[in-house]
Formats: structure tokens, sequence, C-alpha cells
């Protein structure tokens, strides 16, 4: 079995979904430390003048809070909501978008719905994004496992408690601390995630192809389509020799 873990994503980029596709369960770490300027809380949109973030606010907190302890920030005026601005965001910039009819009343719904904790809105898009490309691999949440250990020791009791041999690792952050020797004499096997990011039709293009977005971006212009599209962004992942592992 080939397990994969990521943080929470708030409107997860393609690769995020396209590692979820490469393993046989995929674990959400809903319990590891909150961090801030990171994507559990916001995400790029193609807009007329570029990509431009879209942030969920969320309440003052300490250094400790883990991602399910994060609050939603709904106060202040409300013609600034955040939810407000991000749907008037999608509208202005996507509503000419192909397919943007198809997929507008779950988005309303969405960001008129009242959210408190960043998980349940992350896990609602997750679900969205889930559905909408027919991604059916078994999601497991992180809190419920009861993981032990930090870094390479938490992902081996990991691969253990979901009775995985294989990791998949994405190949950013986690090279830097990822332990493959321990690892390998725990029994697990590493493979790197390898994703070549698709390329598809965009609003705006004359400022050419923009990587790396929100999954809604894909949605909105290819609709249908796009389940094929991200299964054919050719995602390699293959075992590494020791001496490969880290750089």
């Amino acid at each position: 079995m080939i397990v994969a873990a990521h943080q929470p994503s708030y409107l997860p980029w393609l690769g995020y979904l396209d590692k979820m596709l490469a393993a046989d369960v995929f674990v959400v770490m809903d319990d590891l430390q909150y961090e801030a300027q990171n994507f559990q809380n916001r995400n790029r949109l193609k807009l007329n003048q570029g990509a431009a973030w879209v942030t969920v606010p969320l309440e003052r907190g300490t250094q400790r809070d883990r991602i399910l302890d994060k609050r939603i920030h709904n106060g202040g005026n409300p013609k600034e909501h955040w939810q407000r601005r991000t749907w008037l965001t999608i509208k202005t910039h996507y509503g000419k978008a192909a397919h943007f009819d198809r997929y507008a009343p779950e988005l309303e719904e969405l960001f008129t719905r009242r959210w408190d904790r960043l998980v349940d809105l992350d896990q609602h898009v997750l679900t969205l994004a889930r559905r909408w490309l027919g991604i059916t691999k078994p999601i497991l949440h992180a809190s419920s496992l009861g993981l032990v250990g930090d870094k390479t020791d938490r992902i081996i009791d990991l691969c253990r408690k979901v009775g995985a041999r294989v990791y998949l690792s994405g190949s950013g952050g986690s090279t830097g601390y990822l332990d493959v020797d321990a690892l390998h004499r725990a029994g697990i096997s590493v493979r790197w995630q390898r994703f070549d990011h698709p390329v598809y039709p965009q609003r705006y293009p004359a400022q050419g192809f923009v990587p790396n977005l929100a999954f809604l971006d894909l949605i909105l212009n290819c609709g249908a389509a796009s389940a094929a599209i991200l299964r054919g962004g050719d995602l390699q992942s293959r075992d590494l020799p020791r001496a490969e592992a880290m750089p």
C-alpha cells in the first residue's frame, strides 16, 4: 500500500490532488502546527493583472496552534468580508469562463455559508474538488490516528498505523527532513512525487499560461475534461537509490 500525506490546503493546487491520485490512501495532516504564509488558508487565482492571492483571515492565536485549532475571523465590515470579496473576485474574473455556470451554485453556497473552523472549510473544499475531479481514494485525518514522534519518526508511525509499505513524498520541503535510511530500516520504501503541470486554456490568454494556481482555475475553464487533464499531467514516482534520496 502507498500512503501520501499533506497538511490541509485551501483551494488546493493540482499537484496536491495529483499526489492524492498516486496514493492508495491519503492522510490529511490536520494536527500539525499551523504555518503562517503557507497554503492552509490561502491560494492563488488568475486575474486580469496576473496571479493573485485569495486568503481566509484567521483569529489571532499562539505559535503552538495546530491547524485544527485555527478559527476563522468573521468580524469587520460585512462589505469587506473575506467570503464576499472572494466570491466577487471569482465572479468577476471567471464569470465568463467556459464552465463557470456549471459550478457556480455550489461555489456560491461555499462562499455564503458561515465557516468557523479552518479545517472544516478546507475539508469541504477538498470534498468538492474530489467529486468534481472523480477522485475516490480514501482519506484519513491524522488527528484520528494518534500519531507519535516528529518528522521521520512520525511518518514511520503513520505508515505502520495505516499498513503502508511505501511512502509517497513530495519533492519540496520534505526532502530537507525526511530520513530515507530510517524509513528503509523500518521496512518502508520512499517514492518521490514527479508532477508535470498540465497546460490548458485559461482566462486572459495574453498573459500566457500561469501554473500552480488553485484547482478552480482548471475546473472553471475546462469543466468535465478537467479530470482527464489532471491525470494526463504525467505524474511519475519512482524508488530512488539511497544516495539520491537527499540532495
